[in-house]
């Protein structure tokens, strides 16, 4: 199945209501649900964001969200990385990682990438070449780490 899937990278206003509808549906079944967070999921930057899918047979199992320098941080950004549940522990997510890391380079190629990480995902991201730059805090209710990646050499 994960040879099958496609990812691409839109900015919001390319993306079908059927695929916005099918992201928030993932994203609210991973961070709401699944980790028992309330928050506002459609906080505003998904407008700047650019979009980026995993998708098998017309199924969205894989989607990570970047906005450029200025919006959250002074560098470009991956966020809301998630994968459907049913796919985790195969890889997709390291997958879905490198090809953010690639768009991000390709669209912001002089900036660095800083994340918020949740805390539990650490290692991941040390393993995909980021560093830890700040002590571990709380943000809606999930110990969080800033962590950054550098412009490629």
């Amino acid at each position: 199945m994960l040879d099958e899937i496609e990812f691409s990278c839109r900015e919001f206003g390319s993306l079908s209501a059927p695929t916005v509808y099918d992201i928030l549906r993932l994203r609210a079944e991973v961070f709401i649900v699944e980790q028992n967070c309330a928050f506002l999921d459609p906080d505003g930057d998904d407008l700047a964001a650019l979009h980026i899918t995993g998708c098998c047979k017309g199924r969205l199992l894989a989607y990570a969200r970047l906005l450029p320098p200025g919006i959250r941080y002074p560098g470009c950004s991956i966020g809301r990385v998630s994968t459907s549940k049913e796919v985790r522990g195969t890889g997709l997510g390291r997958d879905l990682v490198h090809f953010a890391i690639g768009c991000s380079r390709d669209y912001w190629p002089n900036q660095p990438i800083i994340i918020a990480a949740q805390l539990y995902l650490e290692q991941f991201y040390l393993d995909l070449g980021f560093v830890t730059e700040s002590k571990p805090f709380l943000d809606d209710g999930i110990m969080h780490l800033l962590m950054r990646l550098e412009t490629a050499s």
